[in-house]
């Protein structure tokens, strides 16, 4: 049985391994085979170029097949087995980061706890989101490499039940063929457990996928666990105990701000099998979502292409020169592993070139997404097949999307130069991981926040997994489709504050689920914890809905508790001026309109006060006069201000004439 090993490129040599397996971080599990596996690491090769033909031999025979080889392969061999190694060995000597989510198992007591689970590499992961079930551990098939249906068990939760989490063991079958049993019967989630003690690896797809049809089909997440781990669940469960388990996605991937930036490392190689054509039909597919993305600023993509060196000892050979540029620095595997026809790997190596050129230069005129097209429509006009895979039809391409093809010749120089050409360079640089993000390793390869994916390359799961890489609330509308996740606002409005009189809430959608937090509406900031609390702020308070303020009309009079500093019943009421607002009796409580000759009458939010004996009532005073004593005072208001008005002509007239004469003298002056 082989064991961590990547997605593997089988090669026909005689009395030699078929398959080689570059990866140790990675694995698919196959079933035993006669021939000796071994695995090829490329360490030697990275940062020296002056390696001998009997290092390079020594460092082969310890490195690639230490018990199975007895004498070193001769020269072309090397190089043979070098070109069709360098497909899926990008990386193998260095870091390769196995991307992990959180398994957290809430019953029973004793292994109540979080575990590490290392996320599978097909399937559809939950990215965001969390799932909750029950373990359960077949008694037959453990293995899960045969259908259920030949024992007649299903793990089809029955309605109002949790969903099943089917627990397997290792060995014998490849993961997917694990995880497509396990869908068929019904399972919501598949957990396969080691059979060694050894750190996690991503379980990945055969090479042999163009002869498994059931791989697009996965729709259930996976993740392996470790050996102990699953032996205690095993233990657990036989005995008796139900497990509950809570699989959580949620910080798989990071999601700091607005943007989501992320890179899709690929091939323009369409000969290279199922790989190549599950790439282009997912450029095809996520084409119209991502160009969407990128144009309203969602997100930031970048295409990269992985190239390699030859080792200088055989840079003047006949397969270096046919499938590296720049004498051996950038090269890629013949897309027919034939070297006797077709087209060559340096072909690809330009057509890659050319592809980062366009991305490049687009980008430049602010239309990055332009790439999409490119690639998407040289696929169709330009296959390999066809003998179309040429400069020209590229060239064909480039004009019909209005891209300036003299700057992308410019940005792809000379491929026939003894020198480093600074674009593929870069992109040598940046295979080499950084921070989190482990080297890229496995074709086709997408990095989300720096984070490398895992699962299907499918448009609806990578959509997903984007999604997840948004800061909550701040997803667009795409992310909050029904087709992408669910609405937990619709459901109890999420348990948040509400004010259905006016259709507020505090409920906000959000692709990892419900955020209760206070809205802001027309401007006016809403205050509170978000849950049972919130309340408007500020100068517009009182437009929406009063504020949350007390406010009633009668006969034709409205009154409001709504006031810049929160709500407080107006003159005449009394209450807490949220609820209840009550009409205060100025008579009963002789608040007003207590003198003597006064007659008190209440009115809502008022009250209305008149004088016996012909007297005039003034409220100021809260006091009687007579009328003729009110029509005095208001004469002599009168002569008041009419001898004001007079005084003020007097003295206009006054400064009138002194201007005159000054201006007269001044005139006689001049004269003079």
């Amino acid at each position: 049985r082989v064991r961590e090993t990547s997605p593997s490129t089988s090669v026909a040599f005689p009395n030699f391994p078929t398959t080689l397996h570059p990866s140790s971080s990675t694995a698919i599990d196959t079933l035993h085979t006669p021939k000796p596996i071994c695995s090829f690491r490329r360490a030697g090769f990275r940062g020296s170029r002056a390696w001998t033909n009997r290092s390079i031999r020594a460092h082969l025979r310890h490195r690639f097949c230490p018990r199975a080889m007895a004498s070193p392969p001769p020269p072309l061999l090397l190089t043979l087995v070098w070109a069709a190694a360098l497909l899926w060995c990008g990386g193998c000597d260095a870091r390769f980061v196995v991307e992990k989510n959180s398994l957290r198992v809430t019953a029973p007591e004793a292994l109540k706890g979080a575990y590490e689970c290392a996320i599978g590499n097909f399937g559809v992961p939950q990215y965001g989101g969390t799932m909750v079930g029950v373990v359960a551990y077949p008694k037959a098939n453990r293995k899960a490499c045969k259908g259920f249906d030949d024992f007649d068990v299903s793990f089809k939760a029955r309605p109002g039940a949790l969903p099943t989490f089917l627990l397997v063991d290792r060995g014998d079958c490849y993961f997917t063929k694990k995880a497509w049993n396990a869908q068929n019967a019904g399972a919501a989630a598949i957990l396969v457990a080691d059979d060694r003690d050894e750190p996690l690896i991503t379980m990945d797809t055969p090479e042999e996928s163009g002869r498994v049809e059931y791989l697009e089909n996965i729709t259930i997440p996976s993740a392996l666990i470790s050996k102990s781990f699953g032996d205690r669940l095993k233990k657990t469960i036989d005995n008796g105990e139900m497990v509950n388990v809570n699989l959580d996605w949620r910080e798989s991937l990071p999601h700091p701000d607005e943007r989501v930036e992320y890179e899709f490392w690929t091939n323009s190689n369409d000969e290279c099998g199922p790989k190549c054509d599950s790439q282009i039909d997912f450029v095809k597919s996520f084409k119209g979502a991502a160009q969407i993305l990128e144009k309203k600023g969602y997100t930031q993509f970048t295409p990269h292409y992985i190239t390699w060196y030859c080792p200088e000892a055989y840079t003047l050979s006949k397969q270096c020169k046919s499938q590296c540029i720049n004498h051996g620095r950038y090269c890629a595997p013949d897309p027919e592993q034939d070297f006797s026809k077709g087209y060559d790997g340096k072909d690809v190596v330009v057509q890659n070139l050319r592809q980062v050129c366009v991305y490049k230069v687009a980008k430049e005129s602010k239309k990055p997404w332009l790439w999409w097209d490119y690639v998407t429509d040289f696929a169709v006009r330009c296959p390999m097949k066809e003998m179309k895979y040429t400069k020209e039809c590229a060239d064909a391409v480039i004009t019909s999307l209005g891209l300036d093809h003299k700057a992308i010749d410019k940005c792809i120089g000379d491929p026939d130069a003894d020198e480093e050409n600074p674009v593929l360079k870069a992109e040598q640089d940046a295979q080499i991981g950084k921070g989190s993000r482990g080297d890229v390793t496995i074709l086709p390869t997408l990095v989300i926040n720096n984070r490398q994916y895992r699962g299907k390359l499918d448009k609806g799961a990578v959509l997903k997994a984007l999604c997840a890489g948004f800061r909550e609330t701040t997803e667009p509308a795409v992310c909050l489709s029904e087709d992408i996740q669910t609405n937990e606002c619709l459901e109890n409005n999420g348990g948040c504050w509400q004010d259905k009189a006016a259709n507020i809430t505090a409920c906000k959608d959000t692709f990892r689920g419900k955020v209760c937090e206070c809205p802001v509406v027309k401007g006016v900031k809403f205050v509170g914890d978000g849950y049972t609390h919130c309340e408007a702020s500020g100068a517009g308070r009182c437009e929406i809905n009063n504020g949350g303020c007390w406010k009633e009309t009668m006969n034709g009079r409205t009154y409001s508790a709504c006031t810049a500093d929160g709500c407080k019943c107006p003159d005449g009421f009394k209450g807490d001026g949220i609820h209840k607002c009550e009409d205060i009796d100025e008579c009963k409580e002789r608040t007003a309109c207590q003198c003597k000759e006064c007659n008190c009458k209440n009115t809502w939010g008022s009250y209305e006060c008149g004088c016996s004996g012909g007297l005039l009532y003034m409220k100021e005073h809260d006091t009687c006069i007579s009328k003729s004593a009110a029509a005095q005072v208001g004469w002599n208001f009168l002569w008041v201000v009419f001898f004001g008005l007079a005084a003020v002509g007097i003295a206009a007239y006054a400064v009138y004439k002194y201007r005159i004469r000054v201006h007269d003298m001044n005139n006689l002056l001049h004269v003079h």
